[in-house]
């Protein structure tokens, strides 16, 4: 059965709905709900968030036709037909069918839906129905039972709306060539399918998708198959073409992908696989698609080596879209990407640019394997999937640039990043109660950085105490075992266990064992050596030692912990694990030499030593640095700086890290020290401790300055090596920002000869970001005006997203002020930026009170009128509240919770919870340390 019969319908439904309007259709339904509903959507199972277990989607019959232009109402809508087969697990009288924001129209049995038997066809009898948009379902009552073990199908005919709302099938919009264009999109994951057409909307509801698009004419459909069928007809008079899909393996429906867009691409073919490029033509014709399709084929390579299983699809299409909400998507044969992160423009895009589209790639086809062909149960494990894909990126990006070492960048990207959240009272385990990850919003929450970043830091340390080859056996075996099917996170580690006996790999404990207590407690430790006894003991780390932990952990926040360790630059064979509190190494007892414990942060904890092995270990970096390896240097630094944090080491031994950067070249150390430095400024670029700061950090940067100005030429060369690239950088943003005289001149002459002549940049594109900004914060208005003119007329995303951010570093309050009203246009700001303007102006600490006081007067209005696709309420609330130090501005993010209760705070929930826990200890913190800070600094300045 199946695609025929489609078809056939197809050409009736259309039909009727070119006579019917929306109006017509939504007044049908509202009739249909009126006289339906009876009082019984009170009871139990259309009021639980989710779906039960009596019904099994086997495959959809699915027709979407997007209209790309208004309707009489002013609206963009689509319409469409579904059929779902499904088969009754359970004898049932009711179906459950997830739907939201879709109008339906009234069938000829004077219902929403027609559900007939398979094989015979039988229409069975619908007793009531209507919508539940609480839980979002559609519901159907039967007059009588379905029966276990056979098969129904439930067509229905609706309409929706294509907004700019970045969830769903929505509308993305763009000028080209004077024309305003727009993109029919989608965006499934991960509760918006059901914004799209009637489905089971859950991931362990796998099933086979048959899509056919309608489209103008000129115009081209993608979906996650081959194109199959391309047909021109017309429908009622109006000349469409009609494109069909080959049917998608059996899937999760947040992997759907539906486009329909004026697009063209680029192709290449690797191996059996055809690879395929999509951007706007002017994009794919100034080369801004070319890297993504030269890295892509070597990257799908590596994958399919790394897990021994060939790629499942037949292609491997990537989009960039205009309007997008995350970075990217891994819609099965069908990735969508911000612009930013697919395209890259040899003659403007940064490095950076080059390497974010390398791991982005990197991410979003690890997940063609892990995520999509073998899928988590519930959103209550996303952690595995998309920490897996984290991790494993540096390794697909590593493979398509050797060049690079960009694995080590993990440390910096991932590790030290999301230690700073996990530290807090206010974090959360890896992985929760399947129950108490429900709501939408509560599934969305958990996308954060504890997901991506904590997942990646404990399976890359797995991965490092089972050895590689061992972890990748595993993961092969399981791949195999439960493909096209859903699985739980203790699945993964019997596999791993398995592989671990099969090559007699020495753990203390099964592999459940020990990942259990890093998955299932939030935190981690502080492993703590004292070299005079040989003792080594762990406790929970919080950044706030006196902060009130009320989440109880399973295991009495214990871990097992792998210790990989060094003796006076000789490492240590073996692992050494840490199994109680405390134990003793006697090995680590020392005296005369130092040791140094995480080596290159494989493990997921901080290290603190005794004060004699602190002394051998900064005399080391003031005399030979580069004994202690790169990471390791940078980590002395970050644990340094986040134990004075937590008072276990003084405040003057962290800033002593610093001291040796004067002789530092190498960027993972200089980018560990601005991290951990930013903070201080934060907190003090408001008082008397700023100036003697900013002295300090010139007299350091200025060395940094001078080596790259000498082995660029004189700037006019770019560095060799990704890292290097990245460190000139740093030299030329932190040198301007601490007011070297020399670097000044440099950015604002490089910014006014381009002035001078719009139509030659001769910035070079690694130094834009820096040069852009330091510029615009020592001009004025004509710099900043001259910044926006190019901002609105960039053609690549790339060029436009470092102008957006530089536009932030303006210390005019007046245009600070505009610019942040531009958020609530999206004629002058997309929407999937606006949460990066308000962020930008509040890191600028001229921008910071304008920020938050926007935010506190528009927060109702973006909250409601723009919705989950538009702001990313969680980094806008992190982002306007960094600075957040003092009684009176915690009072008022205590009154902003209070009046903003009742509407909500939705996916920001842990955001705001973090932002008054950060914003107590921050205050507890500068009355501790502001007066050691001032006298330290001031000492050190110098000239």
């Amino acid at each position: 059965m199946g695609k025929g019969c489609q078809v056939s319908r197809l050409c009736i439904l259309f039909t009727v709905i070119a006579l019917i309007s929306v109006a017509t259709i939504v007044t049908l339904w509202t009739i249909a709900l009126i006289g339906s509903n009876d009082g019984s959507q009170d009871l139990a199972p259309w009021d639980s968030f989710r779906l039960p277990t009596t019904l099994l989607p086997h495959h959809y019959e699915i027709t979407l036709w997007p209209h790309l232009s208004q309707d009489s109402n002013g609206l963009y809508i689509f319409t469409g037909n579904s059929t779902v087969e499904f088969e009754c697990v359970t004898e049932t009288d009711l179906i459950l069918i997830h739907s939201n924001k879709l109008n339906y129209t009234v069938l000829d049995n004077a219902h929403v839906g027609r559900l007939t038997a398979s094989g015979d066809g039988t229409v069975l009898s619908i007793k009531s129905s209507w919508l539940r948009p609480k839980t979002q379902y559609l519901v159907i009552q039967l007059n009588s039972k379905l029966s276990r073990g056979h098969k129904y199908q439930l067509y229905t005919e609706f309409t929706g709306e294509l907004a700019d709302d970045l969830a769903g099938f929505y509308r993305s919009e763009y000028e080209e060539d004077g024309v305003r264009k727009i993109v029919a999109t989608s965006q499934m994951h991960p509760t918006y399918a059901r914004k799209t057409f009637p489905c089971f909307d859950e991931p362990a509801m796998k099933a086979v998708f048959y899509v056919t698009l309608i489209h103008p004419p000129g115009t081209v459909a993608l979906s996650n198959g081959n194109e199959t069928e391309v047909v021109n007809t017309t429908i009622n008079g109006v000349a469409v073409t009609r494109t069909t899909f080959e049917p998608t393996k059996t899937m999760s429906t947040y992997l759907l992908a539906i486009i329909v867009c004026d697009y063209t691409h680029l192709m290449a073919e690797q191996g059996n696989i055809l690879i395929r490029i999509w951007a706007r033509r002017t994009a794919i014709e100034q080369g801004q698609g070319d890297y993504a399709l030269n890295v892509t084929g070597p990257i799908l390579d590596f994958f399919q080596s790394y897990y021994n299983i060939s790629y499942p699809l037949s292609k491997s299409d990537q989009i960039a879209l205009p309007d997008f909400y995350f970075g990217a998507m891994e819609n099965w044969g069908l990735v969508t990407y911000r612009e930013t992160n697919l395209l890259y423009d040899p003659v403007t895009s940064s490095i950076k640019n080059k390497e974010t589209t390398a791991t982005i790639i990197a991410h979003e086809l690890a997940h063609m394997w892990f995520g999509n062909l073998v899928t988590l149960r519930w959103w209550n494990e996303v952690w595995l999937n998309e920490g897996f894909a984290s991790y494993v990126s540096y390794l697909g990006a590593d493979k398509a640039e050797p060049a690079w070492s960009v694995k080590d960048l993990i440390v910096l990207d991932d590790i030290h990043k999301v230690f700073a959240v996990d530290a807090l009272a206010s974090s959360h385990p890896l992985s929760s109660k399947e129950d108490s990850i429900v709501l939408p919003e509560q599934i969305v929450e958990q996308f954060d950085v504890i997901s991506y970043s904590k997942g990646a830091a404990v399976l890359r340390m797995l991965s490092d105490f089972l050895s590689e080859s061992v972890f990748v056996q595993g993961l092969g075996k399981y791949l195999r075992l439960f493909a096209y099917s859903n699985t739980v996170g203790n699945d993964l580690w019997h596999q791993l266990q398995m592989a671990a006996e099969a090559n007699d790999v020495l753990i203390p404990h099964t592999v459940a064992d020990i990942m259990n207590r890093w998955v299932l407690q939030m935190g981690f430790p502080v492993v703590t050596i004292d070299t005079s006894t040989g003792k080594v003991s762990q406790k929970h780390f919080r950044l706030d030692p006196e902060s009130n932990v009320t989440l109880e952990s399973p295991y009495n926040y214990e871990w097992l912990i792998p210790v990989r360790w060094m003796k006076t630059a000789q490492v240590q064979r073996d692992v050494w694990w840490l199994m109680q509190k405390e134990a003793v190494n006697l090995e680590m007892r020392t005296s005369g030499s130092w040791v140094l414990a995480n080596i290159n942060v494989t493990g997921y904890y901080r290290v603190n030593y005794d004060l004699g092995n602190w002394e051998r270990l900064l005399s080391q970096l003031n005399t030979e640095h580069r004994l202690i390896p790169v990471i390791n240097r940078a980590q002395l630094v970050d644990d340094a700086f986040n134990l004075a944090r937590a008072q276990l080491v003084s405040t003057t031994l962290a800033l002593r890290t610093t001291s040796y950067l004067f002789m530092e070249t190498e960027y993972i150390p200089w980018q560990s020290a601005l991290d951990n430095l930013h903070y201080y400024y934060l907190m003090l670029d408001r008082s008397d401790v700023y100036q003697p700061m900013q002295d300090y950090m010139r007299k350091l940067v200025t060395p940094l300055f001078v080596h790259f100005r000498n082995v660029t030429s004189n700037w006019a060369v770019v560095p060799d090596k990704l890292t290097d690239q990245y460190n000139q950088v740093n030299a030329v943003r932190m040198a301007c920002s601490t007011g070297l005289a020399e670097c000044r001149t440099l950015t604002t002459t490089q910014f006014k000869q381009w002035m001078d002549n719009p139509q030659h940049n001769p910035i070079l594109p690694n130094l834009r970001t820096a040069v852009y900004c330091s510029a615009v914060a020592a001009g004025d208005e004509a710099e900043w005006q001259f910044g926006w003119s190019q901002f609105k007329n960039a053609t690549v995303a790339s060029e436009a997203s470092k102008l957006l951010s530089a536009l932030a570093c303006t210390s005019n309050a007046t245009l600070l002020q505009t610019y942040l009203s531009y958020t609530l246009d999206p004629a002058m700001i997309r929407k999937q930026d606006a949460t990066a303007v308000i962020t930008s102006v509040a890191a600028n600490r001229a921008g910071q009170s304008l920020a938050w006081d926007f935010v506190r007067t528009n927060w109702k209005y973006m909250f409601t009128q723009y919705g989950v696709g538009s702001f990313s309420f969680a980094s806008m609330i992190s982002g306007v509240t960094a600075r957040f130090s003092t009684a009176a501005e915690l009072q008022q993010l205590e009154e902003f919770e209070k009046v903003h209760g009742a509407t909500g705070f939705g996916s920001a929930t842990l955001a705001v919870q973090q932002a008054l826990e950060r914003t107590k200890a921050n205050e507890k913190w500068l009355q501790q340390n502001k007066q050691e800070l001032l006298d330290w600094f001031s000492s050190h300045a110098g000239k």
